[in-house]
């Protein structure tokens, strides 16, 4: 029997709540246990699923490569990194050629600023060139996900308890503004139509 661990599923998660999710936990004392994000509307994440736009790529290594993406959906934009410990990763930042469509998988990092702000990123484990198709479903079952996680929000459970503790104040917390983000990128999508002669297009 394999001691490996296994894998996390990797959550749908928008931006907008992505970048909210600056408490990192584990359950776990073990040295290897994985480590979570909390997200806001009240579920863990080692591993998140993202889809958008890659608009800029940039080397901002000194002592080696280390590639910085921007990936943006209908709600923000995700900064992810990868160097040398993900090899392929930053290859395809290395030689993509923005703006085109990309499929991300990866885990949430937290890092503390120098004024004490805490800022979330992906370090991705693979990056997909995929097409306007593959992005409209995203959204859709990111929504539809987003929106079932509200929804059993005030039912309580572990997670929505971490939250109000760690995001909330005096125990209360705004979740519906992750509702309100999920149903304007369904109304983006709907409007998108007029727009997709202007959109990239790649192949999956």
């Amino acid at each position: 029997m394999s001691g490996a661990p296994t894998r996390e599923v990797a959550r749908r998660v928008f931006a907008t709540e992505f970048n909210d999710a600056v408490y990192t936990f584990k359950e776990s004392d073990e040295e290897r246990a994985p480590v979570y994000a909390l997200l806001p509307t009240g579920e863990r994440a080692n591993r998140v699923f993202i889809v958008g736009t890659l608009t800029e790529t940039e080397d901002v290594g000194s002592d080696s490569e280390y590639w910085q993406g921007r990936v943006v959906d209908p709600t923000g934009t995700f900064f992810m990194y990868a160097g040398q410990y993900q090899p392929d990763a930053a290859s395809h930042l290395r030689e993509a050629e923005p703006p085109e469509y990309v499929a991300v998988v990866g885990k949430p990092r937290t890092y503390e600023t120098d004024e004490g702000e805490v800022n979330v990123s992906v370090r991705p484990e693979s990056i997909t060139t995929v097409g306007a198709d593959t992005r409209d479903r995203w959204v859709v079952e990111t929504a539809t996900r987003t929106l079932e996680r509200v929804g059993a929000f005030d039912d309580g459970g572990e997670y929505a308890e971490m939250v109000r503790e760690h995001y909330g104040e005096d125990g209360e917390f705004d979740v519906e503004r992750y509702r309100r983000a999920a149903l304007s990128a369904l109304e983006d999508l709907d409007s998108d139509g007029e727009e997709s002669e202007a959109e990239p297009e790649a192949s999956v």
